[in-house]
């Protein structure tokens, strides 16, 4: 009897062990038929990955190849929601070790939608490997640059900044980020349950990135700045910048702006503003440094030499306006050199009659205003003159000659000058010299000027720093010939100009016989006092004076007493 039991139960048993058994086949068989596919799509998923390999940004140096901007190598450590097993231990490992919210970590890697979380970005290598050591379940790491400006405000915005994903939003960063950036990679790798890399499926190497050489010298941008930082702060001005350019090659050897920025700082900038380069981006009304353009056309159509005299009323009526010197004074008689050297309105608008609007068109054309230099930096604007006779009036005959009524940037007006300083042709500025190993030649140049008239325009250039009385004694340089021209404009507004605003400005090559050196100074809303020779030329006489010694140039004449 006992026996017969015994021998139901084993029946029993193995009954219910062959029907487990055949459940369990059934499913195994169900589920590699089925659900094959699915699930190794899913297996996959959980080991396999692509992950992009980052190309190393290029550098960007000045001329003496001073780092400017470069990629600092740092390690950005991240997670996969779905393999982390200790959110709470991770979280609170990373606030110690990188100092980020635990608190917010941890909500974020209980998602377990989410495949990918930031831990932390751009860590220090050392920091990101000591972490990743305390064996964190789907913790992990990859190699990122950061982008760094050894020099911070130093140039600021012309390098620009790129931003997290490397990408350049201004500046040569924008102009140039094809080059600078490279071509990313690709790698296929298979990871064990515990986030570790067990082999590498297929791999695509990453081209790094070409770096640039800047026209740029750190020292002599660095100098500019400061003097406009003073020049600011001594005049209450809005803003100044300045061009310190090679007239014989077109080469920028300055672009300085005051007021700026750490260009490390680009994230907390509360006034996005800084960042514009105002040389290249925006325009102004060039006032009286723009007779030149009236005397230059004159004098190439043989029309008047630097000796023919004018008798010049207190005020000369056009239209409906009467237009008058700055300075108040009587009928005079002066000569072409004078009227330039003294600044007389009323002497440039007797030229430009002689001169004659379609003439005068033609001549500001020559000097390349109303279209960009072509300057190798994004966002160029082109200025605007009037075209004759569509949009002239009745009083633009007597305006446009002393520089109203016309919209110039910086780099147009600096161009144009250093086209005198250069023998009278001009040359394309440029910002860059050379990327990866290509030295960058063709930039583009043409003969605006005589010889004859060059030498004319640059006698008398000289005069308006070394006449008594005239504009611009204060741009100086003991043991250096200097010329150059001072401008004092208003600002207009929507309603005509506006009452106490005020552009001051000097330009000026040295030593003038073989010209080193193009200096632009502008001063935007200067109080107290309003002109050029008074605002602008000693800022450019610090800033010529300084490079002049970092260049070793030796003075041409002796010192004035």
């Amino acid at each position: 009897m006992r026996e017969k039991r015994a021998n139901r139960r084993i029946r029993l048993l193995l009954g219910i062990f062959v029907l487990v058994f055949g459940a369990t086949l059934a499913r195994a068989g169900w589920l590699q038929v089925v659900h094959a596919s699915s699930l190794a799509a899913m297996a996959q998923r959980q080991h396999r990955e692509t992950i992009v390999l980052p190309a190393g940004r290029g550098a960007i140096y000045d001329a003496d190849g001073v780092q400017l901007a470069l990629g600092e190598q740092t390690s950005t450590v991240y997670a996969d929601p779905r393999e982390v097993t200790e959110p709470r231990a991770v979280a609170e490992a990373a606030a110690k070790a990188f100092g980020v919210d635990a608190n917010a970590l941890y909500v974020s890697l209980l998602k377990r939608k989410s495949s990918f979380v930031y831990i932390r970005r751009f860590a220090d290598p050392k920091a990101a490997a000591a972490f990743l050591r305390r064996g964190f379940a789907g913790a992990n790491a990859y190699p990122e640059e950061k982008r760094t400006y050894p020099q911070g405000s130093v140039a600021a915005q012309v390098i620009g900044y790129a931003g997290v994903d490397e990408k350049g939003l201004t500046g040569l960063e924008l102009q140039y980020d094809k080059q600078l950036s490279g071509r990313p990679g690709r790698e296929t790798i298979v990871r064990d349950p515990f986030g570790r890399v067990i082999d590498t499926l297929a791999a695509t190497p990453e081209r790094q990135g070409v770096s640039i050489t800047t026209t740029i010298d750190h020292v002599i941008q660095a100098q500019a700045e400061q003097v406009l930082r003073q020049t600011i702060a001594q005049w209450h001005a809005r803003s100044a910048n300045a061009i310190v350019m090679d007239p014989e090659t077109g080469a920028i050897l300055a672009m300085a702006q005051a007021p700026g920025y750490d260009a490390n700082a680009t994230s907390t900038l509360r006034d996005p503003g800084l960042m514009t380069n105002h040389a290249v981006s925006d325009e102004f009304e060039p006032g009286s440094v723009f007779k030149v353009v009236t005397v230059s056309g004159a004098l190439s159509e043989h029309l008047v030499t630097p000796q023919t005299k004018f008798v010049l009323p207190p005020c000369i009526q056009v239209a409906d306006a009467c237009i008058h010197d700055a300075e108040p004074r009587g009928t005079e008689t002066m000569s072409v050199a004078q009227i330039l050297a003294r600044s007389s309105n009323v002497g440039a608008d007797t030229i430009a009659r002689k001169l004659g609007p379609t003439e005068l068109m033609k001549w500001i054309a020559r000097f390349g205003f109303g279209r960009p230099t072509g300057i190798d930096f994004p966002g160029e604007i082109a200025g605007s003159v009037p075209s004759y006779p569509d949009q002239w009036s009745g009083t633009t005959i007597g305006n446009l000659p002393i520089g109203q009524g016309v919209a110039v940037t910086s780099i147009q007006i600096a161009a144009a000058y250093a086209a005198i300083a250069n023998g009278g042709v001009w040359v394309q500025p440029h910002l860059v010299s050379r990327v990866g190993g290509r030295v960058l030649r063709g930039f583009k140049r043409r003969r605006i000027l005589s010889l004859r008239v060059d030498a004319q325009l640059k006698q008398m250039l000289t005069g308006v720093v070394d006449e008594h009385g005239a504009t611009g004694n204060e741009a100086q340089i003991p043991g250096y010939s200097v010329a150059g021209k001072t401008g004092t404009a208003q600002i207009p507004g929507p309603h005509g100009y506006t009452t106490g605003k005020y552009e001051a400005s000097f330009i000026g090559m040295v030593p003038v016989a073989h010209p080193r050196l193009l200096v632009a100074v502008t001063v935007d809303q200067p109080k107290s006092e309003i002109f050029g020779g008074v605002v602008a030329a000693p800022a450019f006489a610090q800033i010529a004076k300084y490079d002049l010694q970092y260049l070793a140039v030796p003075p041409d004449q002796p010192a004035h007493g």
